[in-house]
């Protein structure tokens, strides 16, 4: 029996990516109230066997994540702009991006090391030190999504990224796309990027105990190095709760990255839900 296709996508500005089986699809309300649409295939890379073999198919998915968030923020952007008469080129988006993620490996990944470094002569344990990194980590991210949720702009992009997980909801158990069938489901989904996040630091502390903290350089570049893979066995452990929702100990497993998405998802209005429905009949 063929295994049912799991849907995925991610809220960009004023609209929702999709991404299908052999397409992605952007949908995106325009300064008229109109939609603007775009819908393109999948590279083969994205489709192919390798995006199906296990473990491989997580890194893959990493960089297909990049690649798709990119191209769905920069058309979303330009729609934005149309009534001020600009357009966003990629090159400065992927600029903007990149000084982003060099910025979050160093609050999320590199400050907590320096931070656990230093406490670990008090700590008195390797073992302690990772921990405490770890939750160094995570607080710092949680502050994070705490602090960008107050931003209006902010808010309005939850709302479509709830509007994202409702929809997919809906699809994936076979309901007819409309509002009020999409209103049934609730906006948090387990095979979130909030989740996925969540999950990513678990494990990474799991990892961490194993590869020693001696000495500095191979503290601080363990942390970066590794990143595919723990992200590979996250990817892994997040199909795998996707296919297992209704499974009481997976249900203990997603609790608590359920519950962090209560900081990434807002209630969406029917607007907001119409433009995922674009998306994914598109997609």
């Amino acid at each position: 029996m063929e295994e049912q296709y799991t849907y995925g996508g991610q809220a960009v500005i004023e609209g929702v990516m999709i991404r299908g089986k052999r397409f992605m699809s952007v949908a995106v309300r325009r300064p008229d109230n109109t939609i603007a649409h775009d819908c393109k295939p999948l590279g083969t890379i994205f489709t192919g066997r390798l995006r199906r073999t296990v473990f491989l198919r997580g890194i893959i998915a990493l960089a297909e994540t990049l690649v798709l968030g990119v191209r769905a923020l920069t058309y979303s952007a330009n729609v934005a702009a149309e009534s001020e008469g600009e357009e966003l080129g990629r090159g400065a988006l992927i600029g903007m991006i990149s000084v982003s993620m060099l910025i979050a490996i160093t609050v999320f990944f590199l400050g907590p090391v320096i931070l656990s470094k230093m406490l670990e002569t008090l700590l008195g344990s390797d073992f302690l030190a990772n921990i405490t990194e770890g939750l160094i980590r995570l607080a710092a991210f949680i502050e994070y999504l705490v602090l960008i949720g107050r931003i209006p702009d902010i808010k309005r992009v939850f709302m479509y990224h709830g509007a994202e997980h409702m929809t997919v909801h809906a699809t994936e158990n076979g309901e007819a796309l409309n509002t009020a069938n999409i209103q049934k489901y609730p906006p948090e989904h387990p095979r979130c990027g909030t989740a996925f996040l969540l999950i990513v630091f678990v494990v990474s502390v799991i990892v961490f105990v194993f590869v020693g903290r001696d000495p500095l350089w191979w503290l601080l570049t363990s942390r970066v190095v590794l990143v595919p893979f723990i992200a590979a066995a996250s990817y892994e452990l997040i199909r795998l709760s996707g296919r297992h929702q209704s499974s009481p100990f997976v249900k203990m497993i997603t609790g608590p990255s359920l519950a962090l998405q209560s900081l990434t998802t807002r209630q969406p209005e029917p607007e907001q839900i119409e433009i995922a429905i674009t998306a994914m009949q598109l997609a």
